[in-house]
């Protein structure tokens, strides 16, 4: 069964994501559970946490179709102290607020060295992130997503995905989030089949299917290998409708939130339908 979404908006409460997501007929969704470009915010209500948790039980959202994503401005690998702690205590809270809202995922992307530390100093620190995180929460999977390799992010090999597992203290506690537009402007052609049966093979050997817990589904406006991360709306990119009805009919994509971060808001309903569409009896 495939669960298709949206990362949907929040305006008014997160009570309102899953009323958004319903808006445009998801079985799956996105949200961030506090504005993605401050520190800090104001804690969850309780009633704000009532009002989540009925809509999505109305609707028909359990906690494994829904994921949240962290804001943009943590760096879990941060190379200094004090925008390290400043990065890590803002995550902890993340998780926590996943925690409070009985969700079971929080998506992030990893964390970038600056160039003022090495790679491998920065995917230890992000490591150590994560243990600290995990230590102060519970039920809540802190789930990796893969980069495009802009400037200095980390996370754009499967092989920087496995050094952080392979250091989290927690397994049954990580995993791992696809991007398709960052898979490809990372270097691994998702765009032909050949290239699409070959980039997951090497993904299920270096990390292993057991750990992806979700799908960005995005369609890339640079082309392969460009490490440049910039979304386009589906069919209208370098991957294509091919890559799509492709995951559509894959089965290791089966039972995962499968979200749409695609730049035109206004057409997530019809692409939406299209993936739905693309399924064969």
């Amino acid at each position: 069964m495939k669960y298709i979404g949206a990362h949907v908006s929040t305006s008014g409460g997160v009570e309102n994501a899953p009323l958004n997501a319903k808006k445009i007929g998801a079985t799956a969704f996105g949200l961030f559970t506090k504005n993605q470009r401050q520190w800090k915010a104001k804690p969850l209500s309780a009633e704000s946490i009532r009002k989540f948790k009925k809509n999505c039980a109305d609707a028909g959202y359990s906690p494994d179709r829904i994921l949240p994503h962290d804001s943009y401005l943590i760096n879990l690998g941060h190379p200094e102290k004090t925008g390290l702690e400043k990065s890590r205590n803002a995550f902890i809270d993340e998780m926590q607020r996943c925690e409070q809202l009985g969700l079971m995922f929080l998506n992030f992307h990893p964390g970038s060295h600056l160039n003022k530390i090495t790679e491998e100093a920065c995917l230890a620190r992000i490591a150590e992130s994560i243990n600290l995180a995990l230590e102060q929460t519970s039920g809540v999977t802190a789930v990796i997503e893969n980069t495009a390799g802009q400037g200095t992010n980390m996370g754009h090999r499967f092989e920087h995905l496995a050094a952080i597992i392979d250091r989290v203290e927690d397994k049954q506690r990580v995993g791992v989030c696809l991007d398709t537009c960052h898979t490809v402007s990372a270097g691994y052609d998702l765009i032909t089949p050949a290239g699409y049966e070959q980039a997951l093979a090497e993904f299920d050997a270096v990390v292993g299917f057991s750990y992806l817990k979700g799908v960005h589904l995005n369609d890339d406006k640079k082309a392969l290998a460009s490490r440049v991360d910039r979304h386009a709306s589906l069919g209208e990119g370098t991957l294509g409708l091919d890559v799509f009805r492709r995951i559509m009919n894959d089965p290791r994509f089966d039972g995962m939130p499968l979200i749409l971060e695609t730049p035109d808001s206004d057409r997530w309903a019809e692409e939406i339908r299209m993936l739905k569409r693309m399924i064969e009896s």
